[in-house]
């Protein structure tokens, strides 16, 4: 007989009681749903709730259970022809929501309510669609040196430095002044104006020349950050398309991976992920005549020359920014006057710029400029030219004279019901800080998704029958022990990818069969040691007692040296890779408490307590 601490039997007790309660969601399965989430980002409230549940009832469509979560109302239906039909019925009857295809568990609401949830399958095995962006880094640079001309031209002119003219080339500003002695001058300026910029001064043919350029540093900062900017856009544009469970992540250098998993409109969301929508606010020339600088194409200096969304007719605007999307905090669609339109909302500094330009120009014109960057298809036109790279429209959707002063809130009309609508939410989603390109698509059915889990199912239950099988053949009573374990072991798992925010995927699933096989190598090497200890000569119970102890250390080095190869593919891969590596950490975890701890738990229970043993079923 062998003692065996009792605070160990509760450990295993209240790990198993908590692992089957957090497992069991799992059991019930999903149902089709829809997910809504209000345009104007508020949380859903039981009136809100109560005014979508009316709506479908008067379409005689009544969902067999509704709830709030997470600020989202959820809604499950009894079949996604219902499914259908209420998205259908909601996108008909009301503009507050964004409505998402999805797919929730038929769990109890008890169990919802308590906080259980079952674990989240990726896009291989709930379907929906997959991006994959490429990152134009090249852009990100080229829209800091167009933001560095602008305010160098305003450092300039606030230190009265006068200058002929400034011209960006490349990732180069040159900068011709009027006065050779200002050169000293001027660099010194400009360098303190900002960090990261490498001033030069020259005499050339045209006069005296400074020349402003990024740092090699700078230039590797920015695209840095123009990726993250960008991973944490397309972020916000996803979460306002209300799809549960988005994966948004970097892939390689400069490429973004976006997976929505349960989307079943791949269309709605690369439009919404891929464009690049902004704002620009500037005042209207209202000096010189745009239909002669369109004639002649002789854009005075100070000026830019667009054209008007509605008709088509040229205006002139005045190259100084007032405002842009980039200083934007808010934006929500809503009607004015009966017309649909946008209100906005800018931080601080852009709405301490628009009071100060409303203040100086009552009676004066402003217009708003809509600026949308998009990569066409082959031969495919852009501002009637035919072109095969990025196309940058930029179109004047409201002229307008400021009648009264106004900061940091105005309305945006000029806009149709959908544009309005898709402006407010990419506004609120943030601008992109460079232009991205698809580079791959694909879309996998849900049909796809629910044949990968019963394929993944089926390969399980084989392992786990095979296992078992030879397990209780070879090791007889001890191997049924083992068996126990190994259940418990995947419980345990099952509660882990319940509980933690993962998803699994496809090779996923692999990583479980293969966890399987770990765990029960880990009893094999226990029971070879105990068969070992047996054929020395030693009595039963010492055999289990050395068993244990003797085979721990081999136990521990396999699996740790294998959980740090897991976690260094947590911490640096990504997509499949990653899926597998988080089953098979977390596989890892459980299979040592079970197979050390909880095994020994069962032994002692089965055979320790015993004065008189004279023989083991092993």
């Amino acid at each position: 007989m062998h003692t065996f601490p009792k605070w160990k039997y509760w450990l295993v007790i209240i790990v198993l009681a908590l692992g089957v309660i957090f497992a069991v969601p799992n059991l019930f399965g999903d149902g089709p749903s829809l997910q809504l989430v209000r345009q104007d980002r508020q949380p859903v409230d039981a009136a809100s709730q109560q005014q979508v549940l009316d709506a479908l009832k008067a379409k005689n469509l009544v969902p067999v259970e509704s709830y709030i979560a997470d600020k989202q109302l959820a809604l499950r239906f009894a079949s996604e022809e219902e499914q259908a039909q209420a998205r259908a019925a909601l996108l008909e009857t009301t503009r507050d929501y964004s409505v998402a295809l999805a797919k929730l568990s038929r769990m109890p609401s008890w169990m919802r309510i308590i906080g259980l949830k079952k674990m989240s399958f990726g896009l291989d095995l709930r379907g929906g669609v997959h991006f994959v962006y490429q990152v134009d880094v090249k852009s990100a640079v080229s829209q800091t040196m167009a933001r560095l001309e602008r305010d160098l031209r305003t450092t300039l002119r606030n230190k009265h430095i006068p200058y002929a003219m400034i011209q960006s080339e490349n990732e180069t500003i040159r900068i011709t002044l009027r006065a050779a002695d200002q050169a000293p001058t001027a660099v010194d300026a400009i360098q303190k104006s900002e960090e990261g910029l490498v001033v030069t001064s020259e005499e050339g043919a045209a006069g005296t020349m400074v020349t402003v350029t990024l740092s090699p540093d700078n230039v590797k900062q920015r695209q840095d950050s123009a990726i993250l900017q960008n991973i944490t856009t397309l972020r916000n544009r996803v979460n306002e398309l209300g799809v549960s469970e988005p994966v948004v992540a970097r892939q390689g250098a400069d490429r973004i991976l976006v997976q929505l998993p349960g989307m079943q409109d791949p269309n709605e969301a690369e439009r919404v992920i891929g464009a690049t929508a902004t704002l620009e606010f500037h005042l209207v020339d209202e000096v010189n005549d745009p239909y002669q600088a369109q004639a002649t194409k002789r854009v005075p200096i100070g000026s830019k020359l667009y054209k008007m969304r509605q008709d088509g007719r040229p205006i002139l605007l005045k190259r100084e920014l007032i405002a842009s999307g980039e200083q934007l905090v808010d934006a929500n669609t809503t009607f004015d006057q009966g017309q649909p339109a946008t209100q906005v909302k800018l931080d601080a500094r852009g709405g301490a710029e628009m009071l100060k330009t409303t203040q100086q120009n009552v009676g004066h014109r402003m217009a708003v400029v809509f600026i949308e960057k998009k990569k066409l298809a082959e031969g495919e036109q852009c501002n009637g030219v035919r072109v095969v790279e990025e196309c940058t429209q930029e179109d004047v959707i409201s002229d307008a004279r400021i009648n009264g002063i106004f900061g940091d809130r105005f309305i945006v009309t000029g806009l149709s019901v959908s544009e309005a609508r898709e402006l407010a939410l990419l506004l609120r989603a943030g601008s992109l800080a460079a232009t991205i390109y698809q580079v791959d698509k694909r879309t996998v059915g849900p049909s796809t998704g629910q044949d990968n889990i019963n394929k993944g199912v089926r390969a399980l239950i084989i392992g786990l029958a095979l296992t078992f099988a030879f397990m209780a053949i070879y090791y007889r009573a001890f191997g049924m022990v083992a068996n126990a374990v190994l259940l418990s072991n995947i419980i345990l798992l099952t509660a882990l990818m319940s509980l933690l925010p993962v998803s699994l995927s496809l090779p996923g699933i692999a990583g479980l069969v293969l966890t399987v096989g770990m765990a029960v190598d880990a009893n094999i090497l226990i029971y070879e040691r105990i068969r070992e200890e047996l054929r020395l000569g030693n009595s039963p119970q010492a055999a289990i007692n050395a068993g244990f102890e003797k085979a721990f250390s081999a136990i521990a080095d396999s699996n740790v040296t294998t959980l740090i190869a897991g976690v260094v593919l947590i911490a640096m891969a990504s997509g499949p890779i990653r899926g597998f590596a988080v089953v098979l950490t977390l596989g890892i975890a459980t299979s040592m408490f079970t197979a050390i701890i909880g095994s020994r738990a069962l032994v002692h229970a089965l055979w320790g307590r015993q004065r008189k043993l004279e023989r083991l079923s092993i």
